[in-house]
């Protein structure tokens, strides 16, 4: 997902299923005009009224602009956290880089960052993570005539991978030389282009493409790989008010069907272990 760090941010209004819920932007204040912006519970924001989510476009089935919204999994669980807090959410559609320094967390563009993206050691670092809500995997889609049946075949192939990512971390891990994009969409345009020969990219994202019965009609997974990712969502550093409302909203939403009504409406059939309780650790 890499991108410039002086690429022009954007912001965008969410729409999801969800959105029918009544969002209450009555609900925050500016405490006595010091400047703070808070929501229920005593959350604090970056700007009264709204929950506003650092995102990197176009990523789906997580979030991506559909009919000039921003829609997807993320987008509707984060509106579950929105809807919590009394407030509407915002988009900031925003270079995937700062996703990993926390630089739009700690400069107080953004109150969160959600975008499909995986928790690791070197990450925590400069972020805080909500409880995983979603368990991921890597997978390996080729041409259908491509002859290339595993992750073992790719030696030797020209090989594309989203910049930036877990999955191209994964691909050089294993001695291969991956061509970088800069987007997802890239990625398949790549493939779709014969620039590469297979691609290596998150399951889901794989699914979401395969929707399509002309991507399904010229490619296949030729095999997906348990890489133990697992999903969350950052805030910035010892925000603990807003994490603990995100682990809230995710909690409630998998203990009340609506995960599971969200995941088969973006995803695909419900799978039980993407919805798995381990919290982070």
């Amino acid at each position: 997902m890499k991108t410039t760090l002086g690429r022009r941010t954007r912001i965008l209004a969410a729409t999801t299923a969800t959105a029918g819920l009544v969002l209450v932007a009555g609900c925050s204040s500016d405490d006595g005009g010091s400047g703070k912006k808070t929501a229920a519970g005593g959350v604090e924001l970056v700007k009264a009224g709204q929950l506003t989510t650092c995102t990197h476009l176009p990523y789906p089935p997580f979030q991506s602009e559909i009919d000039g919204k921003v829609q997807g999994f993320d987008v509707a669980l984060i509106d579950l956290v929105a809807k919590d807090l009394g407030v509407k959410q915002e988009i900031l559609d925003t270079p995937f880089e700062n996703f990993k320094t926390g630089a739009f967390l700690n400069s107080g563009e953004c109150d969160l960052a959600a975008a499909g993206m995986t928790i690791t050691d070197e990450r925590k670092k400069n972020v805080d993570f909500s409880d995983p809500y979603f368990e991921a995997t890597q997978a390996v889609l080729v041409d259908k005539k491509s002859g290339i049946s595993s992750f073992a075949d790719l030696k030797g192939k020209k090989v594309g991978a989203q910049a930036q990512t877990t999955g191209e971390d994964y691909a050089k891990s294993k001695g291969l030389d991956p061509v970088s994009f800069e987007s997802s969409d890239a990625v398949l345009n790549g493939l779709r282009t014969g620039q590469v020969e297979a691609v290596v990219i998150d399951y889901p994202v794989v699914q979401g493409w395969l929707k399509d019965k002309a991507n399904a009609a010229a490619f296949e997974v030729a095999e997906q790989v348990n890489t133990g990712e697992q999903y969350g969502v950052t805030v910035k550093k010892g925000n603990d008010k807003l994490r603990e409302v995100i682990n809230k909203a995710i909690k409630d939403a998998k203990a009340d069907g609506t995960y599971k009504k969200l995941y088969e409406q973006w995803i695909g059939p419900y799978d039980e272990s993407a919805a798995s309780p381990s919290p982070a650790a």
